[in-house]
């Protein structure tokens, strides 16, 4: 997928990174001229463990899933929607190979940074840093959130604290057996405990 030229769609992961950190005129220049853009189709792998994921993405628009592969099932890990940022933890931050695959579940637009710049923003620009903890947080918010989902042990409580605390909004767009599979719960179960719920 190539990127396309950069011109004012950057503006939109800017006014993203600056309601989170007020970024300075030299930092707002640097990312107008190394902010990419990129679309995927509905159920696009976005990248493939053994991979290596160097970028970090914003959603402008769309959805994405990151799981893997387990006795040929696939097991849904995350699940993040617009104005969310992902990649591959370990294959980003680390710049080693990844675990998980990445995959569009509709069609998606995004904005990125690759990790040299991402690199180099931190280096060089005290805002980034703040963003990046706060990012960073974010994140492990998110994780401590999917910890205790995963130690629920009743399927239907599992559902009330995913549709209370994560991400109700965005249920019914979710495909039916990635949600079940994030739930660990099975496909049947899920559809009758949200046949309850409606």
């Amino acid at each position: 997928m190539l990127p396309k030229k950069n011109t004012e769609k950057n503006l939109f992961i800017i006014l993203f990174l600056n309601s989170i950190y007020p970024l300075s005129p030299s930092l707002k220049n640097y990312l107008v001229q190394h902010l990419k853009s990129c679309s995927f189709e509905k159920n696009e792998l976005i990248s493939k463990a053994g991979e290596v994921c160097n970028r970090l993405y914003l959603i402008k628009k769309g959805m994405v899933r990151g799981y893997f592969v387990s006795d040929s099932s696939e097991i849904t890990t995350w699940i993040d929607t617009e104005n969310e940022v992902f990649t591959s933890i370990t294959g980003f931050f680390r710049n080693q190979k990844s675990e998980e695959y990445i995959e569009s579940l509709e069609k998606t637009h995004c904005d990125y940074l690759e990790y040299e710049d991402y690199k180099y923003c931190l280096n060089h620009f005290p805002e980034m840093r703040h963003i990046n903890r706060i990012l960073l947080e974010e994140y492990y918010i998110l994780a401590e959130h999917r910890v205790y989902l995963a130690r629920i042990p009743n399927a239907r409580k599992r559902l009330a604290f995913f549709m209370q605390y994560m991400k109700p909004q965005i249920v019914e767009r979710i495909p039916r057996k990635h949600l079940a599979s994030y739930l660990a719960i099975r496909p049947e179960t899920l559809s009758r405990l949200m046949k309850e719920i409606n």
